[in-house]
């Protein structure tokens, strides 16, 4: 017979030993259920300030990716906006985690479409082309929030919309906003056909690019590129507005997932340089005759408008 002391102490410690396996199960299920709100890509870019990507509560629909440190900005140092839209409309900037952080590291605050990604997450559902201009209208609120970390250090002056396929087409029609100073296209262009494009996909004419009113770079992937002609199509007929483009030979996948976003995130810095903060070193891939960019064998472009 066990005495009544021991018995109480078995009784008592199998009831911790299952406590304890409860809180541990709870804990596990709670922590596997908890997303995290920020990550810093790769090292945090090359640029000057180390970029980290953020799910903002204000603004759980996007992905903020903007330098973790803000000390060193406002007054006459501050953060230009760029809005970015993703390939085949995708709700999530997953394939882009390496080129806008890069971009956000040079002193940029990058507001891609859809909810921050979860370390190895892919897709996302489907976006639209009015959560761009979600994404500015928030940019520009925080900028006048005293309870926003961002408040008072947002240039809303600079705005660029930017985007990758059929995100460059939702690009293109949010381009017209007046609020927008540049605009970066990548690996897209309108049909030439319309309505061959996949379902969802903002069914733009030609005729939009007269509605352009701000200096434009088109980045392709070459021949091999299903928006090559789409996009050189595109070039050709815009005449009234500064227009680049810069081909590389790598395909529509462009070089995105590459370390740091490959060529196409430098190029691409380098223009929001020239354009968002009047950078005329950073300009010199794209200005004089040939451009400086020509002089680098990978990339093959074209001008117009830009001295």
């Amino acid at each position: 017979m066990i005495n009544k002391k021991i018995r109480k102490g078995l009784l008592l410690s199998v009831a911790l030993s299952l406590g304890c396996m409860l809180n541990a199960g709870y804990a596990q299920t709670y922590n596997a259920a908890v997303k995290a709100t920020s990550r810093t890509i790769e090292d945090g870019g090359t640029g000057r300030y180390k970029a980290v990507m953020l799910q903002e509560a204000s603004l759980p629909t996007h992905t903020v990716f903007r330098p973790a440190d803000l000390k060193s900005f406002g007054g006459s140092n501050k953060l230009p906006i760029i809005a970015w839209g993703n390939g085949a409309c995708a709700n999530s900037p997953w394939e882009h985690v390496n080129f806008l952080s890069e971009v956000a590291s040079h002193g940029f605050l990058v507001v891609a479409i859809g909810p921050m990604p979860q370390e190895g997450e892919k897709g996302g559902g489907r976006s639209t082309s009015s959560q761009m201009k979600d994404a500015i209208d928030w940019a520009i609120a925080q900028n006048s929030d005293k309870n926003s970390p961002l408040y008072k250090k947002v240039d809303v002056s600079k705005i660029a919309v930017s985007g990758m396929s059929c995100g460059g087409l939702q690009t293109l029609e949010n381009a017209t906003d007046p609020r927008v100073t540049t605009t970066v296209v990548c690996n897209s262009g309108i049909f030439i056909n319309p309505g061959t494009g996949m379902p969802g996909m903002p069914a733009l004419t030609k005729d939009q690019l007269a509605k352009l009113h701000t200096p434009t770079l088109y980045l392709l992937g070459g021949e091999k590129d299903i928006a090559y002609k789409n996009g050189m199509d595109d070039y050709r007929q815009i005449n009234h507005v500064p227009v680049f483009v810069a081909n590389m030979d790598v395909g529509h996948g462009g070089t995105y997932g590459k370390p740091h976003g490959g060529e196409f995130a430098r190029v691409a810095t380098a223009w929001y340089e020239w354009q968002l903060k009047g950078d005329k070193q950073a300009g010199q891939l794209f200005t004089g005759n040939p451009p400086g960019l020509s002089k680098d064998a990978q990339w093959t472009v074209e001008k117009k408008n830009i001295k």
